[in-house]
């Protein structure tokens, strides 16, 4: 499975238009993914205090465009090592890939320190 942070109103839109796009795909041509043990890591470095976002979990064999693992796109995060790899997804997300869509409150200081598996 890997997993993707968007907002609540990003993910009512894609269920309407039957597929997800973010707007990442057309910036930078893929969109972000992250595994369990960096979502974490990418929830504080970039959506600190939103409270509005979900978590798509996503099959990875069901997914229509190509996914490569790739070294961080973007600023340079103090968390995030350059020597990871993340997937990146290089086209609008299919939903039936989608597995399930979690809730992701941040804790009261605007952080996140679980993932609500």
């Amino acid at each position: 499975m890997i997993l993707h942070i968007t907002s609540k109103q990003e993910w009512l839109e894609a269920q309407a238009r039957g597929e997800y796009v973010a707007p990442s795909l057309a910036s930078e041509g893929f969109i972000h993914f992250s595994t369990d043990q960096q979502v974490l890591k990418v929830a504080n470095a970039f959506y600190h205090g939103r409270t509005d976002l979900v978590v798509l979990v996503v099959d990875e064999t069901r997914l229509k465009p190509e996914v490569r693992w790739e070294a961080p796109a973007g600023p340079p995060v103090e968390t995030i090592s350059e020597a990871d790899l993340f997937p990146h997804v290089y086209g609008p997300l299919n939903l039936d890939a989608v597995e399930s869509v979690l809730e992701f409150p941040p804790a009261a200081d605007g952080g996140w320190r679980s993932l609500p598996l």
